[in-house]
């Protein structure tokens, strides 16, 4: 079995490692806040769930051991530049993503495609909305940044009002609407666990071992 080791032992972590075994990987290394990342030397892949805080130093040190890792923290894409510099210069490998749901993946796709179609009809306003649980740090999510970016890379100009709630222990859901004085179309996805984003993130870490580079997890699921 790959070796694998966890960066982050909280609820995440602990699902990533149930579900471990089913991917092919024995659990190597569990490392939580103020433990030393060392122990990862060795180590197939590392899955990374941590904060924004700590993302760019893990990664650092891993690179440094040459552990290809999974990123599955979001809030640090201000210093996507200094991750990548990183992990070329060791020549080692890296799947970020703010969602490593499948579904929200194909989710993000359509969105991406409706926005492209509605472009150029000036009708239509457009909305994106998320809601998670009341301990996650990040206002608007990860996913719902990316997901406004993307509209905005296919040619969608006009104002997207985006909005966050925080209550409760909610896993997650994301909304993308078009309103117009004739109709509305609304995107949605809603999770039910961690689970997905845990299945994910253990996916990419399988399509990681041996390559070298920057990738996102859509380059796990659609790159032929």
């Amino acid at each position: 079995m790959l070796k694998l080791a966890i960066v982050g032992y909280g609820k995440m972590g602990r699902m990533i490692e149930a579900l471990a075994p089913e991917y092919g990987f024995s659990v190597d290394a569990r490392i939580d806040v103020n433990d030393d990342l060392e122990v990862a030397q060795g180590a197939d892949v590392a899955i990374e769930f941590s904060t924004p805080e700590a993302v760019i130093g893990n990664v650092e040190k891993l690179a440094a051991l040459a552990v290809p890792v999974v990123v599955g923290t979001t809030g640090w894409l201000a210093e996507m530049d200094r991750m990548r510099a990183v992990v070329e210069m060791h020549g080692t490998g890296m799947v970020w993503s703010p969602n490593f749901s499948i579904g929200v993946n194909v989710f993000s796709r359509l969105v991406r495609e409706a926005a492209k179609l509605l472009a150029d009809e000036p009708q239509y306003g457009a909305w994106a909305w998320e809601i998670h649980h009341h301990t996650k740090k990040d206002a608007p999510s990860g996913t719902l940044i990316k997901l406004v970016n993307d509209m905005k890379s296919a040619g969608f100009e006009r104002t997207i009002d985006v909005g966050s709630n925080r209550a409760g222990a909610h896993p997650g859901t994301h909304e993308v609407g078009f309103d117009s004085a004739a109709d509305t179309i609304t995107l949605r996805h809603s999770a039910r666990s961690r689970e997905g984003f845990a299945r994910g993130a253990l996916k990419a870490a399988q399509w990681v071992v041996g390559k070298k580079g920057v990738f996102e997890f859509s380059d796990v699921l659609f790159s032929r």
